[in-house]
């Protein structure tokens, strides 16, 4: 009940004591900036955790990249020796035993110390020249790369010594004697007289492999492996092959993608390997430089999991560290910066966060406490409405703006490589695909063919029956080109009545054969308003040396040039 002697004018009863309005923000800026200073540090050493982990899989993988390049280039090398000495047949002139052939036998092996025996069968099997005599007069037509070396140069996996280990300087028990055999047949003429082969000790692929790690890698207890086709392991450090492979290791599949075949895959990740630890591995598959080379290798890298991540650790620590002290600072920096605010500041500044953050029906409240609260609020008001109603003007506009300029570019970009008569590539866009062709066909040793085809008396129809019947029977010419070829071949006017055709992986038989049955095609097929009309063409393939798409151009117009000379209507090549 109402005390009948209170006043109206009388204040109001004062409210309970409560904590300061100080000590209220202190603490809650405070605890908010310290959650989340402590979930953003959580949240950084995670990223810097996962992006070191990431990057050390990246590292692993290089190393084991770098040791495929390396034993391709050495398996290349090889098997491009044999090929060329037993190619040579000046080298076989006077006998498969002659003095220049054995001294060449003696030279090679004395350049290259891994290569433990080179030796020359006749076609029967008989060796009759070797290096330091070893083997001269055996029988060794039953060996594996005497009977491959027959047919083509061959390149045999890593193998246990069957004829040489007694003939040759004794090894430690652990270490059996393993060989490469690198074999190519010798022709005289038509005729096969012999094979030319060469034994390659395995030393040569761990030193090659020993070789390409430093110090800082075995610090890391970083360790590379080679497996074969069949996944079983062939190259282990440390002599430890035979330990290895008595413990069943195999290829671990767990790091290999479904993708490892291609070139560019990068594999990796921590698997249990059979000595029950785990480990961050990457898995890379040699890719050979040539056919012969292709043996399947798969190199593998490893590194136990407490080294490769332990950087991630001490990192993801120190993030959680830095997190927790700037919490703390924070904390005290809100308690000596909180100033007495009012009722109505208070709530000015929440309804100004909801309408930042979108929320629905946020709006800011008109306050009266006093003069200059009413007056901030109200300029809050006014100017949060004009804000808002600019900033959707301004996002429509720049929407509209943003797509507009889009299809201006898209539209632009068409223009500039397509040909507007015929809807090919133009000479722009024509010679941005020749230059990725180009870097394809280098990078993979890939052919690449090239054909230039020209309309035979063009100028006669223009003539003739006017620029528009010229103009449709670029067109159809168009049309034929671009229906007989592949997807994969890149068609292009160059101007007038000039095309391209870029034939991507053709060597240059089956581009003569294209250029053939589109002269034929275009010949036999009567434009309705003109009659049969005709073209030449030039073929042309890319060169092995490092020529330019200019080079390649300027030989495929000599050969158009040829076949216009020797009467039109053919397609002629220059290689």
């Amino acid at each position: 009940m109402a005390d009948p002697a209170a006043s109206p004018l009388d204040p109001p009863a004062r409210p309970l004591r409560r904590p300061s309005l100080r000590a209220q923000i202190a603490l809650v800026f405070g605890a908010l900036v310290a959650v989340l200073a402590l979930l953003l540090s959580l949240a950084f050493g995670e990223l810097l955790r996962q992006r070191i982990q990431r990057d050390a899989g990246t590292s692993l993988h290089a190393v084991a990249g770098n040791a495929a390049h390396l034993l391709a280039a050495g398996l290349f090398d090889n098997s491009r020796l044999v090929q060329v000495l037993a190619g040579s047949p000046d080298l076989w002139a006077r006998g498969l035993d002659a003095p220049e052939v054995i001294a060449l036998l003696q030279r090679s092996q004395a350049l290259r110390p891994h290569q433990v025996w080179i030796g020359v069968a006749d076609a029967t099997g008989i060796v009759r020249a070797s290096s330091g005599n070893l083997l001269r007069g055996h029988d060794v037509k039953e060996r594996p790369w005497f009977q491959a070396g027959l047919q083509d140069l061959y390149v045999g996996d890593v193998h246990p010594a069957k004829l040489l280990p007694d003939l040759l300087s004794a090894r430690p028990p652990d270490e059996p004697q393993r060989f490469m055999d690198f074999a190519a047949p010798i022709r005289v003429g038509p005729q096969t007289v012999g094979v030319l082969g060469i034994h390659v000790g395995w030393d040569w692929a761990r030193e090659t492999v020993e070789g390409l790690l430093s110090p800082f890698a075995a610090q890391q207890q970083i360790a590379l492996f080679v497996f074969d086709r069949q996944g079983q392991v062939i190259y282990a450090p440390a002599g430890q092959l035979e330990a290895f492979r008595a413990q069943g290791q195999t290829l671990p599949l767990a790091a290999v993608h479904p993708d490892a075949d291609s070139p560019h895959h990068h594999a990796s990740a921590v698997v249990a390997w059979k000595d029950g630890q785990n480990y961050l591995t990457a898995v890379t598959r040699l890719q050979p430089q040539n056919a012969a080379s292709d043996l399947g290798w798969q190199i593998v890298a490893r590194q136990p999991v407490q080294a490769a991540f332990a950087e991630a650790r001490d990192a993801a620590a120190l993030a959680l560290g830095l997190g927790v002290a700037v919490a703390l600072a924070a904390a005290g920096l809100a308690w000596f910066v909180a100033r007495r605010l009012s009722e109505d500041l208070n709530a000015l500044a929440s309804a100004a966060s909801a309408v930042e953050a979108g929320r629905p029906g946020a709006t800011i409240p008109l306050a009266t406490s006093n003069r200059e609260v009413y007056r901030l609020s109200s300029s809050l008001i006014s100017m949060t409405q004009r804000l808002l109603r600019m900033n959707e003007e301004m996002e429509a506009q720049v929407r509209r703006r943003t797509l507009e300029l889009q299809e201006a570019n898209q539209e632009l970009d068409r223009q500039a490589r397509s040909d507007p008569l015929t809807g090919l590539l133009n000479r722009r866009g024509f010679g941005a695909q020749m230059q990725f062709a180009l870097a394809l066909a280098r990078r993979g040793g890939r052919p690449l063919s090239l054909i230039a085809l020209d309309a035979d008396h063009f100028k006669r129809i223009n003539d003739r029956y006017g620029h528009d019947v010229g103009d449709q029977v670029l067109r159809s010419l168009a049309r034929r080109l671009t229906a007989r070829l592949r997807e994969s071949d890149v068609v292009a006017r160059m101007g007038g009545e000039e095309f391209l055709v870029l034939l991507p992986d053709t060597d240059l038989a089956m581009a003569q054969r294209i250029a053939d049955e589109l002269v034929h095609t275009i010949a036999s097929e009567p434009e309705p308003e003109v009659g049969p009309i005709t073209v030449s063409a030039g073929v042309s393939t890319l060169r092995p040396d490092a020529e330019g798409a200019d080079t390649l151009i300027r030989r495929v117009d000599e050969a158009l040039y040829a076949a216009k000379a020797a009467g039109r209507n053919q397609a002629r090549t220059l290689a």
